[in-house]
């Protein structure tokens, strides 16, 4: 049986670890052969020897996605590489929390340059490639779609205390799919939105002690208190935090032929929390 994405080519950023590991696997299970972005090398080549192990394609990519160049770059690695480009997921992000009067400008800026503005590079710099083949392919009387999907998040559908530099952007990234599903949609490239509730990665271990991660040379805290698992877990109407096999399933419907005349969406993987 013919997989669903097979011959295409598809970016996730952030794919090293977590969310973004697992949405690697998933669109290479499926057929995809994928560019595995990650800031660090070694979990990057990781992805990419399992995904080797178990018969898919796939390439390593080591960046920093704010790099002012990241976007060119990865895109030229994804056609050298593999040919072509079908699918963009722009997932790589981390928080860096604080109450607003207590947030630096640091802060802000970092946030604002990982969830927002380096997705809108990567997107600009694959811009040329997608006009050139989708005016060919229009011109042979071809329809063929390709997909980008976003990542937010439920601090970006409704706001977050302690959040205002990770809401904001995620909110943002909304706005962006919205403008350009419009722009994109002569060229046949749907652009839709994943936004996460709580979804049981590193960043959300449960910890009453102080554990960081490094960032970009930095230690951002990670972890959640056990009493807010607990809550949120009350919150949510399914119950508990989400897997990262499901958050990556979300993302997998947006990137199917089914879901092709789907554009400018977002949709909320939460278990039923997050709503507008």
């Amino acid at each position: 049986m013919r997989k669903k994405l097979e011959g295409q080519v598809a970016i996730v950023t952030g794919a090293g670890r977590g969310i973004g590991r697992a949405i690697a696997h998933k669109l290479a299970s499926e057929g995809a052969s994928v560019v595995v972005n990650d800031l660090d090398a070694a979990p990057a080549d990781e992805v990419v020897g399992e995904i080797r192990a178990a018969g898919g394609q796939a390439a390593a990519f080591a960046c920093n996605v704010t790099d002012a160049d990241f976007g060119q770059r990865v895109v030229k690695t994804a056609l050298e590489k593999f040919g072509k480009l079908d699918i963009i997921v722009n997932n790589a992000g981390y928080t860096w929390d604080n109450v607003i009067q207590k947030m630096s400008d640091e802060q802000w800026d970092a946030i604002l340059d990982c969830h927002l503005k380096a997705p809108f590079n990567l997107l600009r710099a694959a811009q040329p490639y997608l006009r050139e083949v989708s005016k060919a392919e229009a011109d042979a009387g071809r329809e063929v779609f390709r997909k980008v999907v976003n990542i937010s998040s439920i601090s970006g559908t409704q706001g977050n205390a302690g959040q205002t530099n990770y809401a904001a952007a995620k909110a943002g990234v909304m706005g962006l799919t919205k403008a350009l599903a419009k722009e994109w949609g002569r060229m046949k490239v749907n652009v839709n939105c994943v936004a996460f509730g709580a979804i049981d990665t590193r960043l959300t271990q449960p910890t009453t002690e102080d554990k960081t991660v490094q960032v970009e040379g930095r230690d951002i805290k990670v972890g959640v208190h056990p009493d807010r698992i607990a809550a949120a877990g009350r919150d949510t109407p399914l119950g508990r935090f989400g897997t990262v096999e499901e958050a990556a399933g979300s993302v997998y419907l947006f990137c199917i032929p089914e879901s092709n005349y789907v554009t400018g969406q977002t949709l909320i993987c939460g278990g039923g929390r997050g709503g507008f």
